[in-house]
């Protein structure tokens, strides 16, 4: 009993749609919220089954971001008593050179850690990838079958991507310090600093796309990466705002810790959410919104390739109902 239990919780049901064709959405929108509605239940599944590949990458963002808040608060306490007048002037400047220099040792730390700990995601997210693209559109997808053979169809791409996501944060890190120091002498410098911050914050928005890509056509990977920063450049104001949605969590977050005391419960009310739906949700929203991008501009270029899967559709069928008077369902 148990056993069918837990594979009806991972493997889900199969045999019956969700609709009939005539009760299809007419609109993307109404076709992201009906699925959202019938598939909310299995992303969190889905999602606790990704967050196992997150783990270590979890640990380690929330390791540091302790010693990150510990190092600021007795800096704050040194500045506190500066004011008060127990503490010196030249002590405090000796001090808070000390932590300033803990500070960004510790946030490179943290980016170090982080290249491996992402590396692992990346053949797991081509699987979460597959399913919410699947789900998204209205097709069937075995939770567990689906997203463990994607996995291993796609680990390859999938691993590349990572290991590059991974490194891409120490690089826009070192650069940008590096710049920062050379632009005090020469203020030209600041164009480099901006501008590899401008190519660290593109690629991360291109992962909306890359993953689908990677798991929805035969690419070479260089083809991948040129369609996903097309999409990426030609698409960029609906991209910066879907992947700010998808960070509201931490924003808020940030904000609640800056202006109350009560970091540890944001932060812990933070990890929550991605632990249980944070990663499938997102997942999900981009899903419904590439499958839209790759039929208007990679589907229609392709002979054969089926458009606005999950969506009304008018058929032959459909034209003799009118043209007998029948009021046929949009």
């Amino acid at each position: 009993m148990f056993g069918k239990f837990m594979n009806g919780y991972f493997y889900g049901k199969s045999g019956k749609g969700d609709y009939t064709h005539e009760d299809l959405p007419g609109t993307r929108t109404q076709l992201f919220w009906e699925t959202l509605r019938t598939r909310f239940s299995g992303l969190m599944r889905l999602n606790l089954l990704y967050m196992l590949s997150w783990l270590p990458a979890l640990l380690v963002i929330g390791f540091h971001v302790l010693m990150f808040y510990s190092a600021t608060v007795n800096l704050a306490d040194m500045q506190a008593q500066l004011d008060a007048g127990t503490l010196a002037a030249a002590e405090f400047a000796t001090q808070q050179a000390l932590y300033v220099d803990a500070i960004k040792s510790i946030a490179f730390q943290g980016l170090l850690f982080l290249i491996p700990a992402l590396a692992i995601t990346g053949p797991f997210t081509a699987g979460i990838s597959l399913v919410t693209r699947n789900w998204a559109r209205d097709e069937h997808a075995f939770l567990w079958g689906d997203y463990k053979d994607a996995v291993k169809e796609n680990w390859k791409q999938g691993l590349i991507t990572s290991v590059i996501t991974g490194f891409v944060p120490v690089i826009v890190y070192v650069c940008w310090s590096f710049y920062g120091q050379m632009a005090q002498s020469n203020t030209l410098y600041i164009i480099p600093q901006v501008l590899t911050l401008l190519l660290g914050i593109v690629w991360l928005m291109s992962l909306m796309y890359t993953y689908p890509l990677i798991v929805t056509y035969h690419l070479r990977y260089r083809d991948v990466l040129r369609n996903s920063l097309l999409l990426t450049i030609g698409r960029l104001p609906i991209t910066v705002g879907l992947k700010l949605l998808s960070i509201v969590p931490v924003l808020i977050a940030a904000v609640v810790s800056y202006l109350t005391p009560y970091f540890q419960w944001a932060l812990m009310i933070c990890i929550l959410y991605y632990v249980l739906l944070g990663f499938s949700l997102s997942r999900f929203v981009a899903a419904s919104y590439t499958n839209a991008v790759f039929d208007k501009y990679i589907n229609v270029k392709i002979e054969g390739a089926q458009l606005n899967r999950g969506l009304y559709v008018e058929t032959d069928e459909d034209e003799e109902d009118g043209q007998d008077g029948s009021n046929p369902q949009p």
